[in-house]
């Protein structure tokens, strides 16, 4: 009696087991395809971080300081940039010549904000490597200050880590500041860039 009892509530147990398996692997119902893209559609449409963007497109002169070592002076020199907006507002690109440790450059940025993970992305490249440095983080409510963070490869430091603060002061003025830790190097500042906008 005890064996046949054992036998029926194992047997209820493996079928309820079963049921919900079932239950778990029933397919969900498939999105309406417009809605869908209603969804794409508003995710794809510029907002107020673009609105920001938008407002910096113009002719920008620099002035770059360098730290190659804490608690000495930094490396100063200056360039200019041109910055647009890409693909109706959605990004903006900045375009820009100079010198950095005493050897001219020129670079390009392109900067985006996605309004699925509501989040700030940037990416740099220019005529000193063959990399491309990325960067992500998130903005204040109004958009003018952003703080973003990443990392690359480099040769003698093997993985940099790096932070950044990118502000906004006023129509007519950024600064960006640049953080790094490396192999052989605590987290310093290691980079400050103050945009000016040129006037006429």
């Amino acid at each position: 009696m005890r064996l046949t009892l054992i036998t029926l509530t194992s047997f209820c147990l493996v079928m309820s087991a079963s049921l919900v398996t079932a239950k778990e692997k029933k397919p969900q119902k498939q999105m309406d395809p417009q809605a869908m893209m209603e969804v794409y559609k508003k995710l794809a449409m510029p907002g107020e971080p673009h609105k920001v963007f938008a407002s910096l497109a113009g002719s920008w002169t620099t002035q770059t300081k360098e730290w190659m070592e804490p608690g000495k002076p930094p490396m100063e020199s200056t360039g200019s940039c041109e910055e647009k907006v890409l693909l109706d507002g959605r990004f903006l690109q900045q375009e820009c010549t100079g010198e950095m440790m005493g050897q001219p450059y020129t670079g390009i940025g392109v900067t985006g904000y996605d309004n699925h993970t509501k989040k700030y992305v940037s990416t740099w490249m220019d005529s000193r490597g063959t990399g491309i440095f990325v960067m992500e983080g998130t903005g204040s409510p109004d958009g003018k200050t952003v703080k973003l963070k990443g990392g690359h490869q480099d040769p003698i430091e093997g993985t940099m880590k790096h932070h950044a603060v990118w502000k906004i002061v006023d129509a007519n003025t950024q600064v960006f500041e640049l953080w790094g830790s490396g192999k052989h190097t605590k987290d310093m500042k290691m980079m400050e860039i103050t945009y000016t906008r040129k006037q006429g």
